[in-house]
């Protein structure tokens, strides 16, 4: 099994109901990212997951560019990530206290 196919299965073991065209975003992210090279397929897909779903689905970057510095910014869309997460069929939560950073 390759490297994408391990995080491709992981990925859809997390969120069963992804759609392919933001499976294949999610993937590209964990694969390209140097610091998810030697994370186990579940914890990479997790965090690129959150990651992709941070930036696409959430206002994350657009309070970034007004000011607000990170910590603030995921305080603020934390909500609507989770919110997310679930239409997706992801059982686990992003809490307040996590740090998820992907390169």
């Amino acid at each position: 099994m390759t490297r994408r196919e391990a995080f491709a299965a992981a990925l859809a073991r997390l969120a069963p109901r992804l759609p392919a065209f933001e499976t294949g975003a999610v993937l590209d992210r964990a694969l390209a990212s140097p610091g998810l090279r030697g994370a186990a397929p579940e914890t990479a897909a997790w965090l690129a997951l959150v990651a992709f779903t941070r930036h696409v689905r959430t206002e994350y970057d657009e309070l970034l560019d007004d000011g607000y510095d990170r910590d603030s910014a995921r305080h603020f869309v934390l909500d609507d990530l989770n919110a997310a997460l679930a239409e997706w069929g992801v059982k686990r939560r992003v809490s307040e206290d996590e740090d998820y950073d992907v390169g």
